[in-house]
């Protein structure tokens, strides 16, 4: 059931409501007074910082600002990167260039060291100098070696018809000799026979003589002889016993004899079949003399090899370049092929750099590039691709890579790639040197 009120209380109430909104309706009217700019006299009183608030605001400009700043910003970023597809770069590259081992090709003493460390050199420039006179003294045989070898080849020459002519008359002498040999071999048996008989009667005066000094010896020692009988037994017991010696002597000198006088009678009967056969030895003459020849020829080859010797004696340089790591001194003896020193030519330097694989997509042989040297502030060189490497560098290291064994980590492998200059003339201070840093770019797109 609703709740009756009295009617002078409803009255009350609906008049209360009314001021309520009035109040409402006095207070929204006032604040938007406040918002609304005075179009009065009195907006001159108003300070700029005041002015500047009430300004209403635009936000629309705003925003078009940003927007156009974020697709400049995208543009610029599409832009470089776009552009960077046509440039390939690393920071993994250095100057490459020929590291020349100066060695020696002969043995000696060293002379005269004309260079220092870090010193440039020229081309042909005398670098070490080695004691030539082992050398000149080898060359001076070697003239001599030829000359003798040409005399002998002009003897043989000279032989061969001398020979064509002799063969009879060396036939009958040959058969002389024979019969010389024959004689000779007779008398050395006799002798022979002779001196072993020496032998026996010296040997059989030594068994008497030794026996008569051990008899005597225990009779001296009781006074039985005397000292002076004594004396003359042991001084009989060595003159035999040095017969037998001289007995032994003769007997082997006559066995030679008989040895000797039987080498003479085979000399003499090759001398005799050698006689009968007078093509034969021209032939021989003839060979002797082609021999000889050749050994003109080999004469005249040493004569030039020590030629060579005496000229390695003076150490050239093989080109221009700057010297590193000497260790020859004055004084010092060296042996063929020891090191010396290191040439570095700075007119055959080159930049090798090292490429991750995955830049090598559109890499070429031929393709421009530039670089840039640490050392030097950033100069700038020009160069081409020359070459790309047939391996990485882990393949050609002292220990590759064993991919079938242990765990398997993937890594982005690197490729040396040659660069070589394109105009020579921007190096021509020799500033550059082996092992810079260096930055290449090479323009892999046209």
């Amino acid at each position: 059931m609703a709740e009756s009120r009295p009617e002078g209380t409803m009255q009350a109430d609906a008049a209360n409501g009314r001021a309520e909104e009035n109040q409402r309706a006095d207070d929204s009217s006032f604040a938007q007074n406040e918002r609304r700019p005075d179009t009065s006299g009195n907006q001159k009183d108003a300070s700029p910082e005041e002015t500047e608030l009430h300004r209403p605001a635009t936000p629309t400009h705003k925003r078009f600002f940003i927007i156009g700043a974020v697709v400049l910003v995208l543009l610029g970023v599409g832009l470089y990167w776009w552009h960077s597809t046509y440039y390939e770069s690393t920071d993994d590259a250095q100057i490459d260039g020929n590291l020349v081992q100066i060695s020696t090709r002969t043995k000696g003493y060293i002379s005269k060291v004309n260079v220092e460390d870090n010193r440039q050199v020229e081309k042909g420039q005398v670098l070490v100098e080695i004691d030539p006179r082992d050398a000149q003294a080898t060359l001076d045989q070697g003239e001599a070696a030829l000359a003798t070898a040409k005399a002998n080849y002009e003897a043989a020459l000279t032989t061969v018809p001398i020979t064509t002519t002799s063969t009879g008359a060396t036939l009958s002498s040959a058969a002389a000799g024979v019969q010389a040999a024959l004689s000779t071999i007779a008398g050395a048996e006799k002798q022979l026979d002779a001196a072993q008989a020496q032998l026996l009667s010296a040997e059989a005066d030594n068994t008497k003589a030794q026996l008569d000094l051990q008899r005597y010896t225990p009779l001296v020692q009781r006074d039985v002889v005397s000292k002076q009988q004594y004396d003359a037994v042991v001084a009989a017991a060595a003159s035999a016993q040095a017969q037998v010696a001289a007995a032994q002597a003769n007997l082997q000198g006559a066995r030679d004899q008989v040895r000797v006088s039987n080498d003479k009678l085979a000399s003499a009967r090759a001398d005799y079949n050698s006689a009968g056969t007078g093509p034969k030895q021209v032939a021989a003459q003839r060979a002797k003399a082609d021999a000889a020849a050749a050994q003109v020829q080999a004469a005249e080859a040493e004569l030039e090899t020590d030629r060579l010797n005496l000229s390695y004696t003076k150490i050239i340089a093989p080109d221009s370049g700057i010297v590193n790591q000497k260790t020859a001194q004055v004084g010092q003896n060296v042996s063929a092929g020891q090191t010396l020193m290191t040439l570095i030519p700075l007119t055959n330097i080159w930049v090798t750099a090292n490429f991750k694989e995955t830049q090598l997509d559109h890499m070429r042989v031929g393709q421009p590039a530039t670089f840039t040297v640490d050392a030097y502030g950033g100069r700038t060189y020009h160069a081409k691709v020359t070459q790309i490497g047939g391996a990485t560098g882990s393949m050609l290291s002292l220990f590759p890579p064993e991919n079938a064994t242990g765990n398997y980590v993937k890594v982005v492998q690197r490729i040396p790639v040659r660069l070589d200059f394109t105009n020579p003339q921007e190096d021509s201070d020799h500033r550059l040197r082996p092992g810079m840093s260096v930055n290449p770019s090479v323009r892999v797109k046209n």
